[in-house]
């Protein structure tokens, strides 16, 4: 063995923990530097309820688990709901986690654990880990939506995550799609996550049960509290005609706003992610057909590649690492 292969084998290895924050689980994770695949995992209740000096507790202990004694070299990344300002690492507003307001999180977790942390917003962070490990590997420009519960995005413009002069760019899912449209949960009203999230898909569906549409699902006079828009993917795929309706509506809402985005930032992939782009076809395809619909220009859509997220529900995780690996 030669000199150089003797000093990469013994040369320290920094590793890097990622930490994604939720209103229901915090999850972290530790990685080898630039290396997607975790080498430890934990997952726990948030217990947002008992407030944030238990969530920051809760977070450290996350950490402590993963680190096992890897505490030489640590970079730690943090994802984050927000909205936030990642240059000072302050976490502006979490509506889910109650009162978690200009909350210094990046600067809290540094002074305890004494190494370098970095604070991003969750869906961002998603958006960075598929570019660099994921469907995005290798374009220069991306936008990436995550469909859920909620509604996040992030862009890659030019090689760069776009985070904009306050850090708080790229919230996709919180522009107006229809100013007469149902209420978001932020508070406003005819966001696309109140068009087309799932949350919005389940309401959509009960609306059109109690008007006494036709469907296989639970009828107007039932319980509708347990319905979400997986049931209602699952009836689409059985040819469910109103489900199918909902969705078509959903993916519609998405396409539009997609022709929008394509005329802000004109990407070479857009990446879909979320537990909603599990339905595949069923919701891609009325987003293809809404998109060339409102396209300004064809030629925005030459070689345009419109692709599921590959990463699933380690983007965010993924992304932070990344995040972490470049302190």
């Amino acid at each position: 063995m030669g000199k150089r292969q003797a000093y990469d084998i013994l040369r320290p290895v920094r590793h890097v923990i990622a930490v994604d924050l939720g209103a229901t689980n915090i999850r972290a994770a530790r990685f080898a530097a630039n290396d997607p695949h975790p080498v430890a995992q934990v997952r726990m209740l948030t217990l947002a309820a008992r407030g944030r000096e238990v969530v920051i507790s809760r977070i450290l202990d996350a950490i402590g688990q993963v680190a096992e004694g890897y505490l030489t070299d640590l970079r730690i990344g943090i994802g984050s709901p927000g909205p936030i300002d990642p240059r000072r690492g302050i976490i502006l507003e979490a509506p889910n986690l109650p009162g978690w307001n200009d909350v210094p999180l990046r600067d809290l977790v540094a002074e305890a654990l004494h190494c370098p942390v970095a604070l991003g917003n969750d869906a961002n962070l998603a958006a960075l880990g598929e570019w660099r490990y994921g469907a995005g590997q290798g374009a220069q420009d991306i936008l990436y939506l995550t469909l859920s519960t909620g509604i996040g995005g992030g862009v890659i413009c030019n090689g760069r995550l776009l985070e904009g002069f306050h850090g708080l760019a790229a919230e996709l899912g919180h522009m107006t799609l229809d100013r007469n449209g149902p209420v978001c949960g932020c508070g406003k009203q005819g966001h696309l996550e109140a068009l087309a999230s799932g949350p919005a898909i389940a309401r959509r569906a009960v609306e059109l049960i109690r008007a006494g549409e036709p469907s296989t699902l639970p009828r107007g006079g039932e319980d509708l509290a347990g319905l979400t828009a997986a049931l209602v993917g699952e009836a689409a795929r059985a040819g469910d005609p109103l489900a199918k309706r909902v969705v078509m509506e959903a993916g519609e809402a998405i396409g539009c706003h997609l022709a929008s985005l394509m005329h802000a930032f004109d990407p070479e992939v857009v990446i879909l992610g979320g537990g909603l782009s599990q339905m595949g076809d069923l919701l891609f395809e009325p987003i293809r057909n809404a998109l060339r619909a409102h396209i300004l220009h064809p030629y925005y859509l030459d070689r345009l590649r419109l692709v599921p997220a590959a990463l699933g529900d380690e983007a965010g995780l993924i992304g932070a690492m990344a995040l972490a690996s470049e302190l």
